[in-house]
Parts: C-alpha cells; structure tokens; sequence
C-alpha cells in the first residue's frame, strides 16, 4: 500500500526496545516526520528490559537483570539499525562499528566453561552424546513444528541427553528449562546451528563495550530525541478499540492513563498503532545483601493487563495466559556482585584463566542451584567508580537447596548467595574480605523465560495480524516464522517487519541466516555431534 508518511501521527505503547526500533525505521526508512511519532511508556525510562542502573538495593551498588549474548550471523535487523546509531561516546562512531572495534579486541574464548563439584574445569569440549542422544537431536530437527505441537523437551530425549556437558552448556547459555517448549529448542538448534561447535568456549559471542542499556538503548533514545521523537513517559495504554468492515481492520481509540486521570485517544485516517504485548521483566523485584526479593505470582504489574484486554476483541490476537500462567515454570533469580575492590576479580582470573569481557559463562553443573556467572569487560557502567567492579549471574534451580547455603536460592539473602559462590569457587580463604567489600543486588524475575512456554500457534498472534490495515504488535510474544524469542534481534526484527509491511517501504528485511545451508557450519556441527 501507498501511504503518505507526512500526514501519519503514529502511537507506539511501549519503550522498550521493539518500540524504540520501530521509531527509528519510521524516521530512517518510512519518512515519518519525527514529531510524528509517539512513544507511550509508563514508566520513567526507555529501555524496557535492556536495563542497567544503580541498584535500588544499596548505595554505590550497580545491576542488571539479564545479560545479552549476540551473534555475527543471527543478529543481521539489529546490525542493520545500529549501524544508523552514533555510539555512546563517540558520535563518530556507530553502534555497529564501536561492537566490532570491541569484539575484534576483546575475544571471547572461554577457558572455564564448565566447573564440577570439587572446583575443577571440566573439558566441555567433550560433549557426552551418544547415539541415542544424537538419533533424537536428529529427530526433533526432522519433525515439523505442527507436529510437535506444545510437547515439552523432556519428552523428546532420554535421561543421557540430559546429563551431556552439551546441554549443561546449551541450556544455562540460553535458559532452557527440560520442561520447556521442544519448538522453541528445535528453532534455537536451526538458528544458531553454527554455534554447536564453539559451545564450549562461546567463541562465536559479540558483547556491547558497557551493558546493553548503555551501550544500545541510550544511544538509540539520544538519536530518537534529536530526530524529534515525542517520548510521554508516565503514560499507560489500559486498552485499544478495534473496528473491522469490508475494508479491513483497524486501531480506532486509545484508552490512557496518566497522572493527570484518565483518557482516550481518537485514531484518525492517517493514524498507526503499534502496540507491545507482554513483559518478561513485569513484576521484578530486587533483594539486597540481607534481604530477599519477593515472587510476585498475581501480576501487580501492568506488563501483561493490555494483552489480556486486547486478546478478547478477537481470536487471533492470542492468548497472554499461556505465558504467564505458570510462574514457577518460567521464573529465574539473578544477581549482581558490585564488588568495592579487586580481591575475588582477580581470584576468578587466575582460576579461569580469561581476563574479564573473554570468558563467557562459567557454570557449576553440580550446584544445586545450577549456578551461572559471568564477569564481564570492566567497567561495566560507565559511571563506575574507581577500583570498583561488578559481574553478573543467575541461577536456573532457584527452589532446590544450595550446596554450601542449605536453602533455595529464592529464599537466599544477597550475602547467602554471595557465600554459596565462594564456596563453589573454592576461595573459601577470601570468603570474609569478599563479604565485607561487596554488595549484592538480587533480582527475582517472574517471567524471565516465560516465552519459552508451551504452546500451540494461536497462542501468539502475527506482528501484522490478517487485514489489519493501521496496527501491528510487537515485542517478544509475536510470532516470526523461524525466528528464535530470547533476543534482542526478535524485537528489532518484528519492529521492522510491523514498519516495512505497513508503510510499504521498498527495503529487504534482512533474511533468517541458515547455517545448515552453509557446508563448513554443517561439517563443524557434525564433528562436534561426535565429540
């Protein structure tokens, strides 16, 4: 279709990354006046779930939620928008070009990649399979996604496969669950395919020199504002009214809330709507060194109140409670060390031997908590003090009993998780100097892998739903065809596709990478199935 991008206003519910991303393909390849686009948040900040603060837990302490893992050959949308971004401290310098600068010298070659009960360093380049475990790999890829239905993973291999250092590295890397969705685990096999080889040392990841929201969204938010992008902060969407007749369906009306009461906003003629759907950082909460932060299970939060509206106006436009239906399915703890000091840094140094930004995740296979870290290039804050450092992780057993703090995780202090991992460390000598010099910010998150949940294809509606003439939806409860949820890339991928379809912009969209189509990935893959 043809459409005048001058005369558009067009409304995005939601900062976050996906909302962010369509804003910027509306002014870079739509058209759209900059003044004419309109980002609806209702919290105080952009970003979404790209975070990266002061902790709320404790003067001078610093966390993350989560942490990002890009790829060169997967993540082709989000190339393609940063490498329009100047970079945070060199306006010079892209997004894209400052990621390759880094990456080129910062490699990532992980020396400690998997770690047993008496602290020694597994060979993950092992990685276990035997002929059965390799027959179903083979079977799930062959099975169509139709007819896996909404099985979960456990059903689709033995106990061996389970016990592999492969999945032990495959599942803390990416945060499988057994019980999770075999679709999205065969879609994560096909996608990242070329990453089988190079699991031990996850030589194939690409890091942002500070965290994502540093190095990605404030960059992206600075480039939105001076291409006069109107941002409301402090105003949430409760509903959208839709019509359909004979010539299509569409947005029509905006329910607001802000401050100031409540509202409606009237969609005219020229008018779009992209609306995100659903939040896997909804309902997080933060615990500090003698603290721990609460589950919420009744959704106190706004991030999924929208989608339940909007999914009763029609049949296609999903089902939210598939996601948030079963929080202890899908709920994950982690934490971040924000260490006054270099004591325990330099220790995890010498032990893994990777200096900090080139190891990747170091996990204990045997801990009960199934305890990940990750200690990245440093500083990662731009704001961080001298002589400070901080490292991140997280724990995907969060209600089984610690090995050395005999409870769950979920119900550890920051200062119990923080001796727990000493302990798994083996630095049991520095145990007392590390307490006493860092802070623990811990970060209960409800719905962090809630996209990996079972389902079935009605439960996520299309970016562009059939006849839709005016809105799309975003973010990560979406359905693209062979796309892999978890990323960042999803988002942005989904941005574009909602801009391109509905302007009619004459750009390709970047196309999925196939690695199996590439014979040396295929070759590597097939030596590594036979470690």
């Amino acid at each position: 279709m043809t459409v005048d991008a001058k005369q558009t206003q067009n409304w995005i519910v939601g900062g976050g990354i996906a909302g962010m991303a369509v804003a910027a393909f509306l002014v870079r390849d739509a058209g759209v006046p900059g003044e004419n686009i309109h980002i609806l948040e209702e919290l105080t900040i952009e970003g979404g779930s790209l975070d990266g603060a002061q902790s709320p837990a404790a003067p001078g302490a610093f966390v993350t939620r989560g942490g990002r893992m890009f790829a060169e050959e997967v993540y082709q949308c989000t190339w393609d928008l940063f490498s329009s971004i100047p970079s945070l401290e060199n306006p010079a310098v892209t997004v894209r070009q400052e990621m390759l600068t880094f990456n080129a010298r910062v490699r990532t070659e992980a020396n400690a990649r998997l770690i047993d009960k008496n602290h020694k360093i597994l060979d993950a380049a092992d990685y276990g399979f035997n002929a059965t475990d390799r027959i179903e790999m083979m079977r799930m890829l062959a099975l169509s996604e139709k007819a896996l239905g909404a099985r979960r993973i456990d059903e689709l291999f033995s106990e061996h496969f389970f016990r592999t250092n492969f999945w032990q590295m495959w599942r803390t890397t990416f945060a499988f669950q057994n019980w999770h969705s075999a679709i999205e685990l065969r879609r994560y096999f096909k996608r990242f395919i070329q990453e089988f080889s190079r699991m031990d040392t996850l030589a194939g990841v690409r890091r942002t020199v500070y965290n994502q929201y540093d190095s990605m969204a404030v960059p992206l938010q600075r480039w939105l504002l001076a291409n006069n992008v109107d941002v409301r902060f402090g105003t949430r969407v409760t509903d959208v009214d839709f019509t359909d007749d004979v010539n299509g369906r569409r947005a029509s009306k905006l329910s607001l809330e802000t401050s100031s009461g409540r509202s409606t906003l009237e969609l005219g003629a020229h008018d779009y709507a992209f609306i995100t759907l659903g939040s896997i950082t909804s309902d997080t909460r933060y615990g500090g060194n003698d603290t721990v932060p609460a589950l919420v299970r009744d959704r106190v939060d706004h991030g999924w109140s929208l989608w339940d509206e909007i999914a009763k106006k029609a049949d296609d436009f999903g089902r939210p409670n598939t996601f948030y239906g079963n929080v202890d399915e899908n709920k994950w703890e982690s934490f971040t060390l924000t260490m006054h000091g270099d004591t325990l840094l330099k220790r995890i140094v010498e032990f893994s031997n990777n200096d900090p930004g080139t190891g990747a995740l170091m996990t204990w296979v045997d801990s009960g908590w199934l305890m990940s870290i990750v200690v990245p290039y440093q500083p990662h804050f731009p704001n961080l003090p001298e002589d400070t450092n901080t490292l991140w992780g997280y724990g995907l057993l969060i209600d089984d009993e610690g090995d050395y703090v005999k409870k769950k995780m979920s119900r550890a202090t920051g200062q119990e998780i923080l001796t727990e991992l000493v302990h798994q460390l083996g630095f049991e000598d520095i145990l007392d100097e590390v307490r006493a010099t860092t802070d623990v910010t811990t970060v209960m998150i409800p719905y962090a892998s809630a996209l990996f949940s079972r389902r079935v294809p009605e439960d996520r509606p299309k970016v562009v739903p059939a006849r839709s003439t005016n809105f799309a939806f975003l973010g990560q409860f979406t359905e693209l065809p062979k796309d892999t949820v978890f990323t960042v890339e999803y988002s942005v991928h989904g941005a574009m596709h909602a801009v391109y379809e509905l302007f009619g912009v004459d750009k390709q969209i970047p196309p999925i990478y196939h690695g199996l189509l590439d014979p040396k990935v295929g070759v590597k893959t097939l030596e590594s199935a036979f470690r």
